[in-house]
Parts: C-alpha cells; structure tokens; sequence
C-alpha cells in the first residue's frame, strides 16, 4: 500500500506554493519523498516557505519566476532542471482573485486575472510536458475551482479562468494522456487559509453560508485538498485522466442545503 503513494525521487514543482494550499501540498508531496520546488515572485515568501518546510525537516528548492512571463517560466525550469532534475510532477497552483463588480472591472485587472489564473498553467505545463514525454510518465494538477462549474458575485474574471482551466485540463488529457501522462484537476470548496480569516469569524454572513450550506459542517483545511494532490500526483491514480476533483465536504452536490433542515 505505501508503494501506491511513494514519491521517492520524483522531482515536484508547485507554483505559487509559499503558502496556503500549495504550501500544505508541496510538504506532503516532500513527505511522501518528492523533491520539492517552489517558485513564487514574492523573495519574503519563498524564504517563509523555506523556513516553513525546514520546521518539518524538510528541504525545498526555491526559486523566484512570473509564471505568466514564458520567457521566465523557461529560465525557471531549466534551472529546476539543471540543480534538481526534470519535473515529474507539476502542480498549476499559483493564482489571484480580484472581487469587483463586472461594471466597475477594468480590462487590465480582468486580463491579469485570466494571466495568472488561466494563461500561466498553458506556459508552465508546455514547458514542462517535453521531459515528461521524454519519460512517458508524469502527472500535472491544475488548481481549479468549484467556480470552474458556477459562478458567484463579483468574481467574473476568476470564475471565467477557472471554467477555462477546467476545460484546458481535458484538452491536456486529450493531447497527452497517451504519453502516459496523467492530468487532472482539484476544486477547493471553501478553505480555512489566512485569507479567508476574517470572513470566518462567528456571525459573519459568509461564513454562516459555508456552515449551513455545506453538508459536512465545516470548512476545508489546506491538508484536505492536499491529500487529494497527494492522491493525484501517486501511482494510486495512474488511470484517473481528465478529472475534476471536488474537495468541497459536499456542497457543489446540494447547494441548497441547510444545516438541520435536511437532517432526520
């Protein structure tokens, strides 16, 4: 059984993973035995997820790229492919969300958010697909969202790149799956992460939508969506291809939900 979700020498590149969802990924991906890297454009937040991942005993690769700059992506992951060998497993996990109302969104910050959210995973992954077919073997995660299937108030530049990587995820599968490559997506419901802190707190209208509407009575923690990356990136999942897994506690499977009103 150990042998399913062994990464022992596997090279893994999380983007964006100095915190958050991609922090808790990249150090159960290391725990499993993958080599980690890590890029971010942010210097403080590589050397906190440096720190981060020595406090498990851990060693991570950091290295500071824009994922949706190709000509930096390619100097990244030559380096990464120089000092620490080709990337096995790739995790698209490096996104933005700007929440402004559609009538009040300039252009720019709507395409900013289709760069990061959407434009960056087609870089970084044609980048890293050759070594992979090279190996016929490889598996690529895109971070996508319950917004991948509908859409929600202010959040039209996210909830449009997220249903687009949603779809580029299978058109990956299509084009790749026959390399032996498996890609496949994760949807976070709503996590528990220092962003989302303050709209958690007792009473705050949000966070009593999440509490009522989701039928497993909580909010996800990173750890949650990172077992399921874990689940992707192993053998354990070596003819899954295509897929969008929703790491939710059930609510895009009764939205309607209210806590005690279905209950017996």
């Amino acid at each position: 059984m150990k042998e399913l979700f062994d990464l022992t020498g596997k090279v893994a590149l999380i983007t964006g993973g100095t915190h958050g969802i991609g922090l808790a990924t990249g150090i159960l991906l290391g725990k499993a035995g993958a080599r980690i890297c890590v890029n971010d454009v942010d210097n403080e937040k590589l050397i906190s997820c440096r720190d981060a991942f020595r406090n498990e005993g851990l060693d991570v690769y950091i290295l500071k790229f824009d994922v949706t700059d190709e000509t930096d992506v390619d100097r990244g992951i030559t380096e990464i492919e120089k000092e620490v060998g080709t990337v096995d497993i790739l995790v698209n996990n490096a996104g933005i969300i700007k929440r402004i109302p559609i009538l009040n969104m300039a252009v720019k910050e709507f395409k900013q958010v289709i760069d990061v959210d959407l434009v960056a995973p087609f870089v970084v992954s044609k980048r890293v697909v050759p070594g992979m077919i090279g190996k016929r073997a490889g598996k690529i995660i895109n971070m996508c969202s319950m917004m991948s299937v509908y859409g929600r108030n202010t959040v039209s530049a996210y909830a449009s790149a997220k249903g687009g990587l949603k779809l580029l995820t299978q058109n990956m599968t299509c084009e790749w799956a026959k390399y032996n490559i498996q890609i496949n997506g994760i949807g976070p419901g709503y996590i528990a992460t220092a962003q989302t802190a303050p709209i958690r707190e007792n009473g705050h209208p949000f966070n009593d939508l999440v509490m009522t509407r989701t039928p497993a009575g909580r909010w996800g923690e990173p750890g949650d969506v990172a077992n399921a990356a874990l689940f992707l990136a192993s053998k354990a999942s070596d003819f899954i291809n295509g897929h969008i897994l929703y790491v939710d506690g059930g609510i895009l499977a009764n939205f309607g939900y209210i806590k005690g009103e279905n209950e017996l």
